[in-house]
C-alpha cells in the first residue's frame, strides 16, 4: 500500500507519536472485525484512521433505526441499507488506500472456516451469538491468530468500566460467565484476551436488552488501540 509522508498526509499526527516505520507497518497489517454493530462499527472506523492496510468486516444485517442510538453506521439516510456496504462507503471516504473485503453473510460455528481462507493478522469478535463466539475461540487459539472477543456491552452506562482482561478475570458480565465455562469444560489454557464491563448490568422492566451511545463506543476504540498497540510493540 502506497502512502504519501508529506508533513500534512492524513496519519501525520499518529506518526509523531508512533514514527514513520510504525506507521508503515500498520498499513501492511489485516484485521477482521466480525460483526459491525455498536462495537464492531467503531472498532473498523478507528483502525481506518490508524492506517491498517486491509480490514475484512462481516455481518449479515442492516441498519434499523433501532441502531441509531449507538452505532457509528446509523444514520437516518443509512436505514435499511446492507452494514458492510455503508461502512465500506464511510471508511473509504475516510482512508480510500484501505482495501475493504465484505463479507454480508451470518456466520457459526459451521461456516466460521469460510472466514479463514483470508490472511488475517488479528481477530476481532464483536457479534453477539455465543456460539459462534465459541468457535471464534477454539479457531483462533488452534491456527494461533492474535484475538479479542468483545464481552456484554448492553445494560450499562459506564464506560470507565470497562477493560480488556483475561477472560478468566471478568466479573458482573453474564456473557462472560457463559464462555468462562466453556473454556474450563474445553480445557482451554492459554489465555481469551476479552473487552468486558466491570459494572453491573442495569435490570430493564421488560427484561429485554437495552444500550446507550457511550459504552459500546468506548469498547470499540479501546479494541481498536489494543490491536494497534499490539502490532507496533511487537
Amino acid at each position: 500500500m502506497k502512502m504519501s509522508l508529506d508533513k500534512q498526509h492524513k496519519f501525520a499526527r499518529l506518526e509523531k507519536i508512533i514514527g514513520t516505520s510504525n506507521l508503515k507497518l500498520l498499513a501492511d497489517k489485516s484485521v477482521l472485525v466480525l460483526g459491525c454493530g455498536g462495537v464492531g462499527g467503531y472498532v473498523c472506523e478507528a483502525l481506518a484512521r490508524s492506517n491498517i492496510g486491509t480490514l475484512i468486516i462481516v455481518d449479515s444485517d442492516i441498519v434499523e433505526e433501532s441502531n441509531l442510538n449507538r452505532q457509528i453506521i446509523a444514520l437516518d439516510s443509512t436505514i435499511g441499507n446492507v452494514k458492510v456496504d455503508v461502512l465500506e462507503k464511510r471508511i473509504q471516504d475516510i482512508n480510500p488506500e484501505c482495501q475493504i473485503i465484505k463479507i454480508h453473510s451470518f456466520i457459526d460455528k459451521d461456516t466460521i472456516h469460510d472466514l479463514f481462507r483470508y490472511s488475517i493478522d488479528y481477530f476481532v469478535d464483536a457479534c453477539d451469538t455465543v456460539s459462534t463466539k465459541k468457535a471464534v475461540i477454539q479457531e483462533c487459539i488452534q491456527r494461533k491468530i492474535p484475538f479479542i472477543s468483545c464481552m456484554g456491552t448492553g445494560n450499562k452506562l459506564d464506560p470507565s468500566q470497562l477493560e480488556i482482561v483475561d477472560l478468566r478475570k471478568t466479573i458482573n458480565d453474564p456473557l462472560a460467565r457463559i464462555l468462562r465455562k466453556f473454556i474450563k469444560d474445553e480445557g482451554i489454557q492459554q489465555k481469551v484476551m476479552v473487552l468486558s464491563s466491570r459494572e453491573l448490568p442495569i435490570k430493564t422492566e421488560d427484561g429485554t436488552l437495552g444500550s446507550s451511545a457511550f459504552v459500546p463506543s468506548s469498547a470499540g476504540l479501546l479494541i481498536a488501540s489494543y490491536i494497534v498497540r499490539s502490532f507496533i510493540n511487537k
